[in-house]
């Protein structure tokens, strides 16, 4: 007789999950036919590809975050890491005209540079919480002002336009009649689901959040495998920083400025607990995708930015509470 460890799935739980993972389905759909009715234009190709582009950077960020809670944890400094990691890379290429440092690195650098900014912050985050045993809430916290910080410094808050093409490429192309960005966030999902499906470290994460002593008796290497999430979450960031650049054509100081609440608000509606040990990227995914629409929505319908906040919190309320009576148990 097999006797079941901390790493071996529970087959009935993974069903279930699955079905959880569509609960928000009714809600897409709700909102796909009250948008069809108020303007036509919602349903369009050209409309929804313009939503899932919009969307494509801050689901990396949802995609990090659900990793990182699925793990125990959290990381606040996500949303600075998306303005700051792109700023500093290009300022370590470009020239002095252009605003950079006078460093003058190649080009050609511009993307390892910024994908190793926000790996390096994301070890940092877990280098503190890990081997100092400090809170994530805090030390994340003081990140988000800090990284934040060193994205204002640097730029004097002024805007970069003058980046290199390589900076650009990947949030303005288009493949296969997409924009790159809806491919690279859909591969990256798609990935993040098999992970935690079918690798042993995808396994980990759930047993660490869990339980972490457990999962150490089990034989986790638990310091290594949040190390290394908090590691992936920064680089996610920092690519979603890249996507957005590409996007928008330039690097704003606000770039990223409070996506980490609509990251959150995404990540729990779709099923992500924010105590660690449930939920999964599938889930994270729909929550993503009623973000996007509710603000389309709100946006197509001319709505006051002044009201936009109560309405995009009490949809977000309503779609929490559909999550939770469809999965069969309430949020704690």
């Amino acid at each position: 007789m097999t006797t079941p460890t901390a790493l071996t799935p529970a087959v009935p739980r993974l069903r279930l999950a699955r079905f959880r993972d569509l609960t928000l389905v009714p809600v897409i759909v709700l909102l796909l036919i009250v948008g069809a009715f108020l303007d036509p234009v919602f349903l369009t190709a050209g409309n929804l590809t313009n939503v899932l582009q919009q969307q494509a950077a801050i689901s990396l960020l949802v995609l990090a975050e659900a990793l990182i809670l699925i793990s125990g944890k959290f990381d606040l400094s996500l949303e600075s890491t998306v303005g700051m990691a792109p700023a500093l890379a290009v300022l370590l290429v470009v020239p002095v005209s252009a605003g950079g440092l006078g460093i003058g690195l190649p080009a050609v650098l511009v993307i390892p540079l910024c994908l190793l900014i926000g790996a390096a912050i994301g070890a940092f985050n877990g280098f503190l919480i890990i081997k100092f045993q400090l809170s994530a809430f805090i030390v994340t916290l003081a990140m988000l002002i800090i990284v934040h910080g060193l994205h204002l410094g640097p730029t004097e808050g002024k805007t970069l336009f003058e980046l290199p093409e390589s900076m650009l490429y990947l949030g303005g192309a288009v493949w296969l009649g997409l924009p790159a960005s809806i491919w690279i966030a859909g591969a990256l999902f798609a990935a993040g689901i098999a992970g935690l499906a079918y690798l042993r470290v995808g396994r980990s994460l759930y047993a660490i959040g869990g339980n972490i002593d457990a999962a150490r008796a089990a034989g986790i290497r638990v310091d290594r495998v949040l190390w290394g999430v908090f590691i992936l979450g920064g680089t996610l960031a920092a690519l979603a920083g890249i996507l957005e650049t590409g996007r928008l054509g330039a690097i704003g100081s606000g770039m990223g400025v409070n996506w980490i609440f609509m990251v959150f608000a995404a990540a729990v509606i779709g099923g992500v607990s924010m105590d660690g040990g449930k939920g999964t990227i599938l889930g994270a995914l729909t929550g993503v995708l009623v973000i996007g629409l509710v603000q389309n929505l709100l946006t197509l319908q001319g709505v006051s930015g002044f009201w936009q906040p109560v309405v995009y919190g009490t949809i977000i309320l309503f779609a929490l509470m559909i999550s939770r009576i469809a999965g069969g148990k309430a949020q704690d």
